[in-house]
């Protein structure tokens, strides 16, 4: 944050430091452009947003080609990333190219929908986007879930909680 935006607005400093401080989990999309083109975005973002239908919210930053890859193809799987699974946030922390593989040297395994899924995460759900909101510099979505796996893992490692320093900022 600069003293600049600091010196606009005296809140925004605390603003910032409160909003980063709401936890989320850390979880892989996978997603297609219905070309044959398969990608994954590390992702945190998400939140269960209503129980019938089973819906999530997934945000996604407007700059990122999945955005349009999910206007063509509005399928997706979210991997559930359990709190030792550091590989995938280097795997896939420094994100992908539309035409770069994103899943060498990973087990996969495929949902009903086609879609890649990380047999190593310790769970997947993967459903249909039904909703697209424009919010700021994010895409928000909301998904109908319509599959899930659990994965060994499930019962024994928790989900990877993440909080941010700053609410301004990954």
């Amino acid at each position: 944050m600069t003293d600049a935006a600091s010196e606009t607005n005296p809140q925004q400093e605390t603003i910032g430091r409160v909003l980063g401080r709401i936890p989320s989990g850390v979880f892989i999309v996978t997603a297609s452009d219905g070309d044959g083109r398969e990608t994954g975005l590390l992702a945190s973002w998400i939140q269960q947003a209503g129980f019938a239908p089973p819906t999530i919210s997934v945000a996604v930053n407007r700059s990122r080609y999945l955005n349009d890859w999910l206007a063509k193809n509005p399928r997706l799987v979210i991997n559930i990333v359990g709190d030792n699974q550091f590989e995938f946030l280097k795997h896939f922390g420094k994100g992908f190219e539309a035409d770069q593989a994103a899943f060498e040297g990973l087990t996969l395994g495929r949902a009903t929908n086609g879609l890649p899924v990380l047999l190593d995460a310790i769970g997947f759900l993967e459903g249909s986007v039904t909703v697209r909101i424009e919010s700021g510099d994010h895409t928000i979505y909301l998904v109908e879930i319509e599959n899930a796996g659990a994965h060994v893992s499930l019962d024994e490692t928790k989900p990877y909680v993440h909080v941010r320093k700053n609410g301004f900022g990954y």
